[in-house]
């Protein structure tokens, strides 16, 4: 399903912010509050909009260290292999398979450099996991938690 720029628009001030009121949100795209409450209501029923949750920021839970995990697998080793072994991990933020040499690529948060250190080794172990390789975020720059601009 292909959004129209009005549906757009208004995924994106709810991506942006969650709790914003239909309302506020229709003042900003030019519809009423009930117009903009039936059009969510309908991209939740499609599966446009899968849910509504509230972003934390990892150092508020004294997760301070990030870094991303390249993951190289064994031959033949699936997409659900690899999500079914890393799912356990509550340092993984995301995980995606990916193209180049990497098979998959991880986000991690941990407390400090040896915890993240912990959680490379447990990952590295994983019986699919023939090899890793991590870099570690210095400064992160630029974080967008919905796509698209709005229009």
């Amino acid at each position: 399903m292909r959004l129209n720029d009005l549906d757009e628009r208004i995924a994106h001030a709810l991506a942006e912010d969650a709790r914003r009121s239909y309302a506020d949100i229709g003042s900003e795209v030019g519809l009423s509050a009930p117009a903009v409450k039936r059009r969510v209501d309908r991209l939740r029923a499609e599966g446009a909009i899968t849910g509504f949750t509230v972003r934390v920021d990892p150092k508020a839970l004294g997760w301070a260290t990030e870094g991303f995990i390249e993951i190289y697998c064994s031959r033949n080793t699936s997409p659900e292999a690899i999500e079914r072994g890393l799912k356990r991990y509550p340092e993984i933020a995301s995980a995606s398979t990916v193209t180049g040499d990497a098979d998959a690529i991880v986000q991690v948060f941990a407390a400090d450099m040896r915890h993240f250190e912990r959680v490379l080794e447990r990952i590295a172990g994983e019986p699919f996991v023939e090899r890793t390789k991590s870099v570690l975020v210095l400064s992160p720059l630029l974080r967008r938690f919905s796509s698209g601009a709005p229009t």
